[in-house]
């Protein structure tokens, strides 16, 4: 099984634009697909909102949109929603700066880039004012930061269980040129539910946008976009819950153009987490072919894959429904990329190929 329906069409609902999608699955099987609705231009700067719209039937229908935040003359942007389990909350941290201040300039020193959290009681529907948490996500020498974009996890581990933890990179201002400054992939953490964060590890330098996953020895894998002049992947490991990582490794499986992609665990049967999905356009020449891959031991070895799409696409994520279907959320166009954010549903069949 194979459906795919378009949520977000560029042009449509009072924006030029929707990217950065992002998926979470709340505590009651609801699906939440966030994303970035830019008012006026396809620009990763201007005004730019959040926005949800969800579905409680897996994915088959959905809501209409609904702004999450929204601030005059500033970019809201890389939402990255989180699911407490335990609570039900869903906390979205998300990125701001000046509509008129871009990338270039929060590299260069003369705009700031700032880290801030919203969060929702009641399933999505609403949600509570924002608030900032610059001072304990971001050291001070970092110029850019951006938290996911995709969504982050609550660990079930024994060293750290409950624990939030958040996917992010950042630039550290050596020369203030957003063209030799180091780029990190790091992670943020939470142990209360959201109220406090902390910085957890750092990748090595050349990392970028990433997601992560725990498996089932309790570490967590983590797999990057890179600046190396490599058109493949980056990954590395934590061995005590996020804290610190490993060295960096290329992956040879996970060739890209340089751009973001998205995993989620797709449990087994008996709950093991060893099995992992990861999306990403999967071609070293352009931003196309969003392929779907499949590791059945960790993100040690990746055998499997399926085309989802040949054609121009770029951002996704993953997510998985109570029912077992697997979703990809994912820019999508017949000319460029940008064009929709597309939902694509299917199954294990589908991605054996059956």
């Amino acid at each position: 099984m194979l459906e795919q329906s378009e949520l977000f069409t560029a042009g449509e609902g009072g924006y030029n634009t929707y990217r950065i999608p992002a998926l979470a699955v709340t505590a009651s099987g609801r699906i939440l697909a966030l994303c970035e609705g830019r008012r006026d231009s396809r620009s990763d700067s201007g005004q730019i909102d959040l926005l949800a719209r969800h579905s409680d039937d897996g994915g088959c229908t959905w809501s209409d949109a609904r702004v999450v935040v929204t601030e005059p003359e500033m970019t809201s942007g890389n939402p990255c929603p989180v699911v407490d389990l335990q609570t039900g909350r869903i906390l979205l941290p998300f990125c701001k700066n000046l509509a008129a201040g871009p990338e270039s300039m929060i590299c260069e020193g003369k705009a700031p880039r700032t880290v801030w959290l919203t969060h929702s009681d009641d399933d999505g529907m609403t949600w509570n004012a924002a608030r900032e948490i610059t001072e304990q996500a971001k050291k001070p020498e970092w110029t850019w930061y951006a938290t996911g974009p995709c969504h982050g996890i609550q660990l079930i581990g024994d060293s750290a269980p409950g624990r939030l933890v958040v996917p992010c990179d950042h630039m550290i201002g050596v020369y203030h040129d957003r063209e030799r400054d180091p780029y990190h992939s790091h992670v943020i953490i939470s142990d209360d539910g959201g109220d406090t964060w902390s910085i957890g590890g750092v990748v090595e330098e050349g990392t970028n946008e990433c997601a992560l996953v725990e498996i089932d020895d309790g570490s967590l894998y983590i797999n990057c976009r890179n600046y190396r002049g490599e058109k493949r992947r980056a990954a590395a490991r934590s061995h005590d819950a996020g804290e610190s990582f490993e060295s960096r490794a290329w992956v040879d499986e996970h060739p890209e153009p340089i751009c973001q992609g998205a995993m989620t665990s797709w449990p087994m049967s008996g709950g093991g987490r060893d099995r992992v999905l990861f999306s990403n356009p999967a071609s070293q020449n352009a931003r196309e072919g969003l392929t779907i891959r499949t590791s059945h031991d960790g993100g040690q070895a990746w055998p499997d894959a399926r085309c989802l799409y040949e054609g121009p696409s770029a951002y996704s994520d993953l997510a998985i429904t109570a029912t077992d279907e697997i979703l990809c959320l994912y820019e999508r166009g017949a000319a460029a990329a940008y064009e929709t954010l597309t939902l694509a549903r299917f199954d294990s069949a589908w991605l054996a190929g059956e």
